[in-house]
């Protein structure tokens, strides 16, 4: 018999956005001070073990991707902009994300931590996949989810994926 560890632990502030298909979470081992590197394999033990076949990664820097690697479960990085177009950063990891459903993909994603920034996105998710119909809607729900508020940074990306929207309905 397995010692409990080798199942992993959950990663930290895990919640389904789409049940069983689009999680979010905590980068895996914390981030800062609270980093563990023995916490981030059991949590990319447990990932691979409850069938997640991607990590979505927004984390600024590589650090850590090796890790994904090592442990065999495949990952994309998709830096958080810092001064590029965020219109065109979320059309082009919806992109990914889409692509990633339409093969029944089981997708984890993950910032360094689970804040406003990361709930607008999904928020914006949400919205750009089709999956609500509203801004106001769509927040709503990620403040359900992960159970805070969608502050200034989130409602910015938000409003950035309602004028991708905007453009879509003026195209055609």
């Amino acid at each position: 018999m397995r010692g409990k560890w080798a199942e992993g632990i959950q990663p930290r502030n895990f919640n389904w956005v789409v049940a069983e298909r689009l999680a979010v979470c905590e980068r895996p081992g914390g981030y800062g001070a609270s980093h563990r590197r023995v916490r981030r394999q059991e949590e990319i033990i447990w990932l691979r073990r409850n069938g997640f076949d991607m990590v979505v990664s927004l984390i600024a820097a590589p650090h850590n991707l090796h890790n994904y690697d090592e442990l065999s479960l495949p990952y994309l990085h998709r830096p958080w902009p810092v001064l590029d177009d965020m219109a065109e950063y979320l059309q082009r990891v919806h992109n990914d994300l889409a692509r990633l459903a339409s093969e029944r993909k089981r997708v984890v994603l993950h910032k360094e931590r689970v804040g406003e920034d990361v709930c607008g996105f999904m928020a914006s998710y949400l919205l750009l996949s089709g999956k609500v119909p509203t801004g106001p809607q769509a927040t709503a729900i990620t403040e359900r989810i992960f159970g805070q508020r969608v502050g200034p940074e989130g409602r910015r990306v938000v409003d950035v994926a309602l004028g991708i929207l905007a453009d879509r309905k003026a195209e055609g």
